[in-house]
């Protein structure tokens, strides 16, 4: 279930830091997502790294990120890696339970669930499609995001409906073979 031939060599160390030139080198230098340079500067990124398979045991992590979130103000935002969901549709399955599990623990409209997964595939696209890339990660992972600072933020942004296709065109701008290189470098 390994999301890469070596992810079970890695420390959670590793897996952080991996994720940490990944925001940096590609999610804030491409401007994929307008509002995580703020967020990279000021250090209130959470890396958490969960070291399991077993989807109950996910689970049950991430509502403890959640909680760890509601003590923590200062944490904007968390990237949950999941290295042993390899498998993308492992990985779909458990974040289709996290968001019922979040909806279920008063987590709907407090914590926005976004998916990241190296082998990514938006439905209806074929997987070498760059399009995809605006999904990849080092690792699989689970994004949990403020929706109070997403709400605040949008409002301040001058498009924030175009973000998505600005994304889809850098990513057929940068091509397939770019793009796997940026991805392959993270892990350097």
């Amino acid at each position: 279930m390994d999301s890469s031939p070596n992810s079970a060599l890695l420390s959670e160390a590793e897996y952080q830091l991996h994720t940490q030139r990944w925001v940096k080198d590609f999610v804030v230098e491409y401007n994929i997502c307008p509002f995580a340079k703020r967020e990279l500067e000021r250090g209130s990124i959470r890396y958490e790294v969960a070291m399991s398979a077993d989807i109950e045991v996910l689970l049950q992590a991430l509502i403890a990120e959640c909680q760890l979130l509601d003590e923590q103000p200062e944490i904007e935002t968390s990237l949950f890696i999941t290295p042993e969901l390899g498998d993308f549709e492992d990985y779909l399955d458990c974040l289709h339970w996290a968001e019922q599990l979040m909806r279920k623990q008063g987590y709907d409209g407090v914590y926005q669930l976004a998916s990241f997964h190296p082998r990514y595939c938006f439905a209806g696209e074929a997987e070498a499609e760059p399009s995809n890339y605006t999904n990849r990660s080092p690792y699989p992972m689970f994004h949990l995001i403020r929706e109070d600072t997403v709400s605040r933020l949008t409002q301040l942004h001058p498009d924030p409906e175009g973000i998505p296709e600005r994304n889809i065109q850098l990513s057929e701008e940068l091509g397939t073979a770019s793009l796997k290189q940026i991805l392959a470098s993270c892990k350097l």
